[in-house]
């Protein structure tokens, strides 16, 4: 199983030093991926609840987010063989032609490393500021996923949706990937499966917040739906995002029953890691973002590596 690091893209510790930090240790200790995400705003008086938990605060660290592909970009140009991840763009809040432009780009400038996650988002605070109406969100996303891979893989590209419209025209540049980056789709829901079977490479759900069984159970799901459209179920990359929160010895004295997967002591992560690669995940992404890991880039880095070890 690969494994990936979030980069520190948020808050304080967002900053040119710190990303060029994970970003050129991540390549040298043969992790095989580092991941960005996006947010537009923290909203002061939200009208959308975070994680759909009613009153659940918004993490702090969303005040200040780095822009994600701005960010790869910066580390692509000083690593050399890291693939460059999205985890995930929210499609929405971009024009796709100019996002399909800028992914192809970025795969182009780092020699074929991008891997687009793309998602439609949560927040209805953000909808309002990106302009983009909070609804039809699935109509709207099977489109513009159709719309970037036409971009990125016709020579003349042509157009004519219900809410995208191309006239012929010759978009520029392609992506080195052939026939374009991977596309992996970042969703909670099992209504997205029949549009990642269609018109994506792979799912990116986070592993955490439920049983590992009943993570087993969607990963199969999504399965089941790639057989009955015909597709090889194989096909589907399963590309796992997670949060892990380590406890030390004195703090792990509950049940195993009681513990929320990938918390424990690292042993206990890493039985975690193991079953998760069981299941069928051939990528597994560590973040810190919200954890008081995330302040201490070094032992980062080290958790990381330990953790690496049982992905393999």
């Amino acid at each position: 199983m690969k494994v990936g690091i979030l980069l520190p893209q948020t808050g304080e510790l967002a900053t040119r030093d710190n990303v060029l930090y994970i970003g050129k240790e991540a390549e040298k200790e043969g992790l095989d991926s580092v991941w960005v995400f996006e947010r537009l705003l923290w909203p002061v008086k939200p009208q959308t609840p975070y994680g759909g938990v009613p009153n659940a605060p918004i993490p702090v660290e969303y005040q200040s987010v780095l822009d994600p592909l701005e960010t790869l970009t910066y580390v692509a140009g000083n690593t050399e063989r890291i693939s460059l991840g999205t985890s995930i763009i929210d499609m929405f809040f971009h024009n796709p032609v100019t996002l399909a432009r800028r992914f192809a780009t970025l795969d182009v400038l780092s020699g074929g490393r991008v891997i687009a996650g793309l998602g439609i988002g949560w927040s209805k605070d953000e909808y309002d500021a990106a302009g983009m109406p909070f609804r039809q969100k699935g109509a709207r996303a099977d489109e513009y996923m159709q719309v970037l891979k036409r971009i990125w893989t016709d020579d003349v590209v042509e157009f004519k949706g219900q809410f995208y419209d191309i006239p012929a025209s010759k978009i520029g540049p392609k992506p080195m990937q052939k026939p374009h980056p991977p596309i992996l789709l970042g969703a909670y829901s099992p209504k997205t499966f029949p549009r990642i079977v269609k018109y994506a490479d792979g799912w990116i759900p986070i592993a955490g917040f439920v049983p590992l069984e009943q993570q087993e159970q969607a990963i199969n799901a999504l399965r089941e739906s790639a057989r009955k459209a015909n597709r090889d179920p194989s096909d589907i990359r399963i590309v796992v995002l997670t949060y892990p929160n380590l406890l030390d010895s004195s703090s792990t004295s509950s049940s195993n029953q009681q513990r929320l997967p990938l918390t424990g002591t690292i042993d206990q992560i890493g039985n975690d890691v193991e079953q998760i690669k069981a299941i069928g995940a051939e990528h597994i992404i560590f973040g810190y973002a919200f954890s008081p890991i995330g302040r201490d880039l070094k032992k980062m880095m080290e958790i990381t590596k330990q953790l690496a070890r049982f992905a393999k």
